[in-house]
């Protein structure tokens, strides 16, 4: 637990001479009056920089508006964010604001604060914003979070530019330069010319390293493979929609793309995949810019040849794995007021930017209007490295969670599950028909169903 160094002494004092306010002015963000006592729970960053900032802001708002905060960066590891999330939840009780995964904001709906004020402000000042943010995080028409910056992330392609122009004839850089355009070639990135890059790569001994495994790696690049064939297994109404065409085919494409991939995908984690890009033996991944941080820290010689670039496109069109976190206030926190201050204040551009620069262009802001930040620009070696990163208009692509449009009930049971890995690798690693795979699936789905 960190604290600001505001006893709560000063804070009472502050709030009973009334007469010399003005001395000690309080921010009075659109009737919410700051002061008392806030306790957060914030995710733990990877990129240990992006902690730093975050501190920074939120103390220096305690400060400004005489709020005693104590802070506790919350890790993932291990699953200690969620062990906390339903804790807290249990006993009615803990942090007054709490950083929630992509699927915690609806399962915890109904102990979490309506934002429709906060959002409302928000969207007209900034603009349009993500619908799948609004998927995950609007219940019966109410916001029930505020989608966050800090861990929100994309999962485009991240490769070695090098290994993929000499193995496989593709110039990544020319074809997604850190400019507001496209080059040659691509027009023609689809999954079609992924499969051959694939081949070419595996033939020289760089495989590409896609998990295949119950790991959020595996389930986000998957459910943006089955989009992009249109595949969807559950549709917007709750209809099972498995036994298509669409599925039959992209399972026979992931069965002949998984026949070039390390023969071990089906067990790896989350780090796997880095792993296999920072060690040199892989010439591209899906991932956010953490694998080259890494590399730049610990591997120089791998991170000045990777450059990120958009997923391929399907005859469905082209979509970005997205994985975005919400900051959320309890029902039962203890000062409503300075809480949705807060989280107000730190979704404005000036913190967004600031948070951006800090984690080395890892976060990803929910407002289109916020893509242009130069950190993704200049972020290097080499320069440019992460300017695809964020989804642009001339990417002509579209960020995506996996197993939407089913309801999300549904959906968050299908994610967990990692359904759609587990079809690929039914039909790839053990042998299946394509057909016993959907007939599997469709059981899953049934019993998902009834639940």
């Amino acid at each position: 637990m960190e604290g600001n160094g505001f006893s709560r002494r000063t804070v009472l004092r502050a709030g009973a001479l009334g007469a010399v306010a003005s001395a000690l002015p309080l921010v009075n963000v659109h009737g919410q009056n700051a002061g008392g006592k806030l306790v957060l729970g914030l995710w733990d960053h990877w990129v240990p920089a992006g902690n730093d900032a975050m501190r920074k802001i939120v103390m220096e708002w305690g400060q400004k508006n005489k709020v005693e905060i104590e802070l506790d960066f919350i890790t993932s590891v291990g699953n200690k964010n969620l062990l906390t999330i339903a804790a807290e939840s249990q006993a009615r009780q803990g942090h007054d604001v709490l950083s929630f995964p992509t699927w915690e904001v609806r399962a915890k709906a109904d102990l979490l604060e309506p934002m429709d004020d906060v959002m409302g402000r928000l969207q007209q000042k900034y603009g349009e914003l993500n619908p799948i943010t609004e998927y995950l995080a609007k219940v019966e028409d109410k916001w029930r979070a505020v989608p966050a910056i800090s861990g929100s992330q994309n999962k485009p392609a991240l490769g070695r530019f090098d290994l993929l122009k000499q193995h496989a004839g593709l110039d990544v850089q020319a074809m997604y330069p850190a400019a507001d355009k496209v080059g040659p070639g691509a027009d023609d990135w689809t999954w079609d010319t992924f499969l051959k890059a694939a081949q070419a790569c595996h033939k020289a001994g760089v495989p590409f390293g896609l998990a295949i495994g119950q790991f959020t790696d595996a389930t986000d690049w998957i459910g943006s493979l089955f989009q992009a064939f249109n595949a969807v297994l559950v549709n917007k109404d709750g209809d099972i929609t498995v036994k298509s065409d669409s599925v039959r085919q992209v399972l026979d494409y992931a069965k002949r793309l998984c026949s070039v991939l390390p023969g071990d995908v089906f067990s790896w984690d989350d780090a796997s995949n880095n792993r296999a890009l920072i060690s040199g033996k892989s010439a591209l991944i899906f991932n956010p810019p953490s694998a080259w941080a890494v590399a730049k820290r610990d591997a120089p010689d791998v991170a000045k040849e990777c450059w990120t670039f958009p997923a391929p496109a399907g005859a469905n069109g082209r979509y970005t794995p997205y994985l975005p976190y919400f900051w959320g206030v309890w029902t039962f926190s203890k000062n409503k007021g300075a809480a949705k201050a807060l989280i107000e204040h730190l979704s404005q551009r000036e913190q967004a930017k600031a948070m951006v620069a800090a984690s080395g262009g890892y976060d990803i802001p929910p407002f289109g209007s916020m893509t242009d930040f130069d950190t993704w620009e200049t972020e290097g070696p080499p320069k440019g490295v992460v300017y695809n990163y964020p989804v642009r208009p001339q990417h002509n692509a579209k960020q995506f969670i996996a197993c939407y449009p089913a309801p999300p009930e549904t959906a968050v049971q299908m994610y967990n599950q990692a359904i759609q890995a587990k079809m690929i690798a039914r039909v790839a690693q053990s042998g299946d028909s394509i057909d016993s795979a959907i007939s599997w699936a469709q059981g899953e789905l049934e019993g998902f169903s009834r639940g």
